[in-house]
């Protein structure tokens, strides 16, 4: 079933309403419009209590947000251009630490926006001498393609 964005969920709450108004049960309106008696129910008594603004999306349970988007703002930015003294990239332990927040907090924000400093993005030379006097694929393309020197 697909999910319904929110003018069309506003429509629906608005013919609700409106079949309401013209002296129809529940029930009636329900299966008129597709929908439940007790949803039609839930949406003529927020009417009732609350009008207009009874018809929007109430507040959700759970608590309020204690990291502030500058927080999210300052742990993403220290993850992406800095490193710890001690460490090859940053972990959830010491970036929580670092920034004062709680790991979890870290780890969420990480996963939000995609980050993973455990994972390299950029290229690694070899230790291997013999890898390194070969040169890139790329340098050799590159030389290849180069014209000769005159």
């Amino acid at each position: 079933m697909r999910r319904r964005s929110t003018p069309q969920a506003w429509a629906l709450r608005c013919r609700i309403i409106l079949a309401c108004a013209e002296g129809a049960s529940n029930k009636d309106v329900a299966a008129r419009l597709g929908s439940t008696p007790h949803a039609v129910g839930r949406w003529r008594s927020r009417f009732v209590q609350y009008r207009i603004a009874g018809l929007g999306d109430m507040p959700r349970p759970g608590g309020p947000r204690t990291v502030t988007d500058e927080q999210v703002a300052a742990v993403v930015t220290k993850t992406l251009e800095s490193t710890p003294a001690n460490a090859t990239h940053w972990s959830t332990r010491a970036m929580a630490k670092e920034m004062g927040l709680s790991q979890s907090s870290v780890s969420r924000i990480w996963r939000a926006f995609g980050l993973q400093p455990h994972r390299a993005e950029a290229f690694k030379l070899s230790t291997d001498p013999a890898a390194r006097q070969q040169g890139r694929p790329s340098d050799r393309v590159r030389q290849r393609d180069l014209p000769a020197p005159q």
